[in-house]
């Protein structure tokens, strides 16, 4: 696809950071977090699990209080007997289980669309209905070998969900730093990128060019997270037999700044007047940047950094773009 079809076609659907590996998740009813918390379970596979398994772990997430559970690429496997339509098994048990904990779920699937086979990720919201589909850009070559062979999707998408906006991209997506440009785009916080392998420094690089939170579910079986400046903050790999299953906890009200005319003057002012309500809570002078949450419940440390005339990075680079390419004429744009 070209670079003006590609952007033609992507849409927006309008519709500290705490990281414990194997601990257990806050319930609803936990008192509540500075910030905009997020409950995420990564539940990672082989493909080949029987749905009755899948629907298992699924529901154990669950009840453990998740916001989103993420499953992996094409969880039931990608074979001549895998196509299924989004009416179809595996969507309809996880409908159901979504409804039934009052959480989001991202799955896998090698969809029957018509005529059309894509490989795509499913969002489904707390209600149990079907939020979205997004279907696979950049299909991996041996997928168009498939009878019948895999589509290649159309759009990148972001969607809106009760705690944030959400991105989804699918393993061999990692390649094209143009797809991940959009979802930034898009206003994308948090992208799930379920795969069939990890990508480790691929993925990373993602999170370090664009600032927002990945988070993977994999058939290694593995989960990687990372930080909106690129650190990487897990990796768990096959903590269960034959499954890896991780829960963390991810503040999407979290936001990153280059000091370029945010410092010294909005920044400090920001601080002098709010010393209990907002941090700085990195600082890594290499880059320039820094990152600011919240340090009470109720309080938005993005909004006020708006209040007081603080830019984050990537509409920051947006806006200096524009202002390069107006002064070239537009000839890049």
């Amino acid at each position: 696809m070209d670079r003006r079809r590609f952007i033609v076609n992507s849409a927006a659907a309008l519709t500290s950071l705490t990281a414990v590996e194997g601990a257990e998740t806050s319930s609803p009813s936990a008192p509540a977090q500075p910030g905009r918390p997020v409950r995420i379970s990564s539940v990672a596979f082989k493909p080949g699990l029987p749905l009755d398994q899948i629907a298992g772990l699924v529901d154990e997430q669950g009840a453990q209080g998740a916001d989103l559970i993420a499953l992996p690429e094409t969880c039931r496997g990608q074979n001549d007997q895998t196509p299924e339509p989004l009416d179809g098994p595996t969507i309809s048990t996880l409908t159901r289980l979504a409804a039934k904990h009052n959480t989001y779920i991202v799955c896998g699937l090698d969809r029957l669309d018509g005529p059309r086979r894509l490989n795509t990720a499913v969002l489904i919201d707390r209600r149990g209905h079907i939020a979205a589909a997004y279907d696979k850009i950049y299909p991996f070559t041996p997928e168009l070998s498939q009878h019948p062979p895999i589509q290649p999707g159309q759009a990148v998408q972001v969607f809106s969900t009760d705690f944030g906006r959400v991105g989804l991209a699918i393993c061999f997506d990692v390649n094209w730093a143009p797809l991940w440009e959009r979802l930034s785009d898009h206003g994308a916080e948090l992208v799930v990128w379920p795969s069939a392998y990890s990508a480790g420094r691929s993925l990373q690089a993602r999170a370090i060019d664009f600032n927002y939170y990945i988070v993977s579910s994999t058939w290694v079986p593995d989960c990687l997270a990372f930080d909106i400046d690129g650190e990487q903050l897990l990796h768990n790999h096959a903590n269960r037999t034959n499954s890896n299953v991780t829960r963390l906890t991810l503040d999407l009200d979290r936001c990153l700044f280059h000091q370029d005319f945010n410092l010294p003057h909005k920044l400090a002012k920001l601080l002098d007047e709010h010393p209990n309500d907002v941090e700085r809570e990195k600082w890594l002078p290499m880059e320039g940047w820094f990152i600011l949450k919240a340090k009470r419940p109720g309080v938005s440390a993005r909004a006020l950094a708006r209040q007081y005339g603080l830019e984050e990075r990537r509409p920051y680079l947006n806006r200096s773009r524009c202002d390069l390419d107006k002064a070239r004429g537009w000839q890049f744009s």
